[in-house]
């Protein structure tokens, strides 16, 4: 868990603390899972169906906190829960000699609190734990066009390796 006080324009101390979710979170985490599925769908239509949490979302969300090969993380200022990230540790090819890498499967911090840093600590203590799994690489999923999220994860050091094109014959 992580705690992080910042000096504010107006002289206020403003607390952030981060920590692993547990079933005593769901309400809570469903809750911004909606917000982030709200937003994310606005960008592109195909993320509820492809990208976003298998419906039942709360089994989903439990599932990911219970299984020891993924977390969910969740991120507060002033004790108040502004946003959540998951992530999971995933096998690469069979070429890759069994190494496995860090994955940022979701993040999201409710709009009005983007600019208190609480993302850079999920990120922060989300690779602080695969690196302590021995990880050395990881990986994000942005949209495409989702600018934020890209400038986010670029100024924490990462950079596109891929990119998912898509067509719909429907549309």
């Amino acid at each position: 868990m992580g705690i992080k006080t910042l000096e504010t324009s107006f002289g206020v101390l403003e607390m952030i603390t981060v920590s692993f979710a547990s079933a005593e979170d769901i309400d809570v985490l469903i809750s911004l899972y909606r917000s982030l599925e709200e937003e994310m769908t606005a960008l592109h239509a195909m993320w509820p169906l492809a990208d976003g949490l298998a419906e039942p979302v709360t089994e989903s969300m439990l599932q990911m906190i219970e299984n020891p090969d993924s977390f969910v993380i969740i991120g507060k200022a002033w004790d108040y829960p502004f946003g959540f990230l998951v992530g999971r540790v995933e096998t690469m090819l069979p070429q890759a000699n069994g190494e496995k890498l860090g994955s940022i499967r979701m993040v999201f911090v409710e709009e009005d609190a983007r600019q208190v840093a609480i993302g850079e600590e999920m990120r922060g203590l989300a690779l602080s734990y695969f690196r302590e799994q021995g990880l050395t690489r990881f990986d994000a999923h942005v949209l495409p066009g989702h600018r934020l999220a890209k400038n986010f994860f670029e100024a924490g050091g990462f950079s596109a390796r891929s990119i998912v094109m898509h067509h719909d014959d429907n549309k």
